[in-house]
């Protein structure tokens, strides 16, 4: 990876780990799904216009999006409004042991040995770290954080063949145009009221949700499109995932005034040591 792709995708984790942490507060006043509509719809409207439309992809980008975008989004925020933003952050590096399986049904790309045992290692990790007690009784958060994690190597696996035949953020624009909607459709069936949310919501709320959707979506997700387009998974993967965690931490710590737990820690730290075993080797492909 050249120095300028690496630069820029460093980038990613800074604006991702701590855009994820600061949207927990907003969920109190805007619901999970009402939340990333709002982003989704708001990195749409910023973006649409300044590309054509990828008429011979519109398919596969709906498709990639409610994978990628709709459901997964649905599911790792709803997880994160029932557990502390500390602890989710780490569970979240789960997305790497399972984009390596997806990697292998869906891409023929055959995992070392390393690999296999970095996957062992980190989902001990993640026994390790449920067993915090700050955890007590929040099996469902913590579950559909792990899912969620799953759900979006799924649904890069989905997006990378797309991000090299469409514009970086128009990709991400077309994702959000399809996905925002869908997502605040959803939250007005299963939250009730959507008019009512949005007049309860407080001026905090409303910065937060700005800031993922004109802010935080575009450069995270078009730096991230950009780099995958020029890069393999295997390449990209250890500097987005491996920023994540002291960006999501600290946040948690300084602006959430979290106090993760040595089950956290512990269980975090074997998590990422079985991440760094698997992005850091080339995988096997099939020849």
């Amino acid at each position: 990876m050249s120095l300028r792709d690496s630069l820029i995708a460093a980038l990613v984790p800074i604006f991702l780990g701590f855009g994820f942490v600061i949207a927990k507060p907003a969920m109190e006043y805007l619901p999970p799904f009402l939340l990333m509509g709002l982003r989704f719809t708001f990195v749409a409207l910023l973006l649409i216009w300044w590309f054509p439309i990828p008429k011979k992809f519109l398919k596969r980008i709906f498709f990639a999006s409610l994978i990628a975008n709709t459901l997964q989004y649905s599911i790792t925020y709803t997880g994160l409004s029932l557990i502390d933003a500390s602890a989710a952050v780490l569970l979240v590096q789960t997305e790497v042991p399972f984009g390596v399986v997806f990697a292998y049904f869906m891409l023929k790309e055959k995992p070392t040995i390393r690999s296999i045992i970095g996957i062992s290692i980190a989902f001990i990790g993640v026994f390790i770290l449920t067993g915090s007690p700050n955890l007590d009784g929040k099996f469902v958060g913590v579950t559909l954080v792990i899912i969620g994690s799953g759900v979006w190597a799924l649904g890069q696996v989905l997006v990378k063949p797309l991000s090299k035949k469409v514009n970086p953020l128009a990709l991400v624009a077309w994702l959000g145009l399809f996905s925002g909607p869908i997502l605040i459709g959803l939250s007005a069936v299963f939250d009730g009221n959507t008019i009512q949310y949005f007049k309860n919501a407080n001026l905090e709320s409303w910065l937060i949700a700005i800031y993922l959707g004109f802010i935080m979506q575009p450069i995270t997700y078009g730096c991230f499109y950009y780099v995958l387009k020029n890069n393999p998974l295997y390449k990209v993967l250890p500097i987005v995932t491996m920023g994540i965690p002291p960006t999501g931490l600290l946040a948690a710590i300084f602006l959430l005034g979290e106090e993760p737990t040595k089950e956290l820690f512990i269980g975090g730290i074997v998590i990422i040591i079985g991440v760094v075993l698997i992005v850091f080797n080339k995988p096997k492909t099939n020849k």
